[in-house]
């Protein structure tokens, strides 16, 4: 499965609503996406509950997967961007 790696940009990590804005965004896409930890398991991006599960930092990265590319690029760019800002 195709992936990037990119650096979560929220100031306050992978929390709640970053979770939740990466979440709806992954359930409207209508593909599958994931993300992880390097070298960790992968998680459902439309679960914000498993995306908090992460335990990602701001600047961390992260491992975001999908067979549909332009899925995994939306869900990578909200990572990088900083969503508790908004």
């Amino acid at each position: 499965m195709p992936s990037i790696t990119v650096k979560v940009g929220s100031s306050v990590g992978l929390h709640a609503r970053p979770a939740t804005i990466i979440s709806e965004k992954a359930e409207e896409l209508d593909a599958d996406v994931t993300l992880a930890v390097p070298g960790g398991d992968p998680v459902d991006a439309d679960s914000s509950l498993m995306i908090m599960t992460l335990g990602a930092s701001c600047g961390d990265d992260v491992v975001v997967s999908s067979d549909d590319e332009a899925a995994m690029r939306t869900i990578a760019a909200l990572v990088e961007q900083d969503l508790d800002a908004e």
